[in-house]
């Protein structure tokens, strides 16, 4: 499957500079970075989370967990949960389900990216499939995204790398 419209279009808009890549099916970010041969604290998770009646997307490195005790008071939720599978399919349609790019205006989200990942030099992340990334500077991408950077992570128990 191409990159899909909705997504070249956005960032092809905002003349961002990015390569795509393609390798067999994988499921987590982990799995990502292996099969694209990338380290793993440069491979962004998308994490969808649904706090105060609104939608929003944490972007932390394959080798972190989203610690949601922490995200609750320093997003400054009262109440946050994950977004279930059927949610997410209605919020990205284009996208097969978990393989969401964390590019929050495309669809009106805001977004929390981990400090850590912040200061890497470059980004890679899911396309919309389990099979597409999507490569880019971390600059470029927080020119794009405008995210707000936060510190909400915690190490992946039994996950040694990064």
């Amino acid at each position: 499957m191409p990159l899909s419209e909705r997504i070249r279009t956005f960032l092809d808009s905002h003349e961002t500079l990015y390569s795509v890549t393609t390798h067999p099916n994988a499921f987590t970010a982990r799995q990502v970075a292996l099969a694209e041969h990338l380290p793993p604290r440069t491979v962004a998770k998308t994490v969808v989370i649904f706090g105060d009646g609104e939608y929003h997307m944490i972007v932390v490195p394959a080798s972190r967990l989203v610690d949601l005790q922490e995200a609750r008071p320093t997003l400054g939720l009262a109440h946050l949960r994950l977004a279930s599978e059927p949610e997410m399919a209605q919020l990205f349609p284009e996208c097969e389900v978990g393989a969401m790019p964390p590019l929050g205006p495309l669809y009106g989200l805001p977004v929390y990216l981990d400090g850590g990942l912040a200061t890497q030099e470059e980004i890679a992340f899911n396309a919309g499939t389990h099979r597409e990334v999507i490569h880019m500077k971390t600059a470029d991408f927080r020119r794009l995204v405008k995210p707000l950077v936060v510190s909400i992570v915690r190490e992946a128990v039994g996950f040694y790398g990064g």
